[in-house]
């Protein structure tokens, strides 16, 4: 279904989505493996997915696939969208994600997002912090902007934390500053601000939530990892997104010849090989 405009889409909302949710918001920044962008949303298990972007991209139309016309490119464009439907759709789960960006969490090729988000909800807990895990091609000959689903590789080890601090020096309970991946490696290339690799990129909406522009809310408590008695659920968004960005800067992309290294790991698309790695856990769900 198309929407000519994200305003006209929020007004439709309570005639167009399926209220049960959870919804995937899905943001595009160009035309680079959309389709299975959605796709996999879809085999997640979300109700809705909800694709803002460019309408010349045409994503394929399928059943619960909703098209919104929207300038992806303005500044602050995808906390604006986010925003919008977290005041559009307070009470509901969402997740957003950029395209050729896929969710994986514990489990998830026999549980879909439904039962995870319920089994949250039972954990009083109403979000689920996922670490942006880069995904690239070991062939930047064959795939020049190093995306590739057949090959594509992760990094299985550089990974770290660091403490978070409000501006006044205080350390934040529960919060740290992940990093890792290809920002790490070729942090020369990317800006301090955009170094970390936690987001909190599947929630639950409620008026008054804001999400700014470093992938952080306005509610301390939803930038949490984890609650204050134990471990909780994590998961991951396998990103081609820093690869696609690297690759196509011409800062980078010269002066970047391949992205493999000794510590590379084909990437399976399971879940298994991402909890083995570290990359998630499953908490108290078994």
């Amino acid at each position: 279904m198309h929407h000519s405009s994200l305003n006209g889409f929020i007004r439709a909302i309570p005639t167009v989505l399926d209220p049960k949710g959870p919804y995937a918001l899905v943001l595009l920044e160009d035309s680079v493996e959309v389709d299975s962008t959605i796709a996999h949303c879809l085999k997640s298990g979300f109700s809705e997915v909800l694709v803002f972007g460019n309408p010349d991209l045409h994503p394929k139309e399928d059943a619960g696939v909703h098209l919104i016309a929207h300038n992806m490119h303005e500044k602050g464009a995808f906390s604006s969208v986010v925003n919008a439907m977290i005041e559009a759709c307070a009470g509901q789960w969402l997740h957003y994600c950029f395209n050729a960006e896929y969710l994986y969490f514990p489990f998830c090729e026999t549980r879909n997002v439904r039962e995870l988000v319920a089994f949250n909800m039972e954990e009083r807990r109403d979000t689920i912090m996922t670490y942006v895990i880069d995904l690239y091609s070991s062939d930047l000959g064959k795939h020049s902007n190093a995306v590739s689903l057949e090959n594509a590789h992760l990094d299985k080890s550089g990974y770290y934390a660091l403490q978070r601090f409000t501006q006044d020096g205080h350390a934040l309970e529960r919060q740290l500053d992940f990093f890792g991946g290809l920002r790490w490696r070729y942090e020369e290339h990317v800006p301090w601000a955009k170094r970390r690799i936690d987001r909190v990129g599947l929630f639950r909406a409620y008026k008054g939530l804001e999400l700014k522009e470093n992938h952080t809310f306005n509610d301390e408590e939803y930038n949490t990892y984890s609650c204050p008695w134990h471990h909780n659920i994590s998961a991951t968004m396998c990103s081609f997104r820093t690869a696609k960005a690297l690759m196509s800067n011409p800062g980078s992309m010269y002066a970047i010849p391949h992205f493999w290294w000794k510590n590379s790991e084909k990437f399976e698309w399971n879940s298994n090989q991402l909890m083995e790695l570290g990359l998630m856990e499953p908490g108290q769900w078994f």
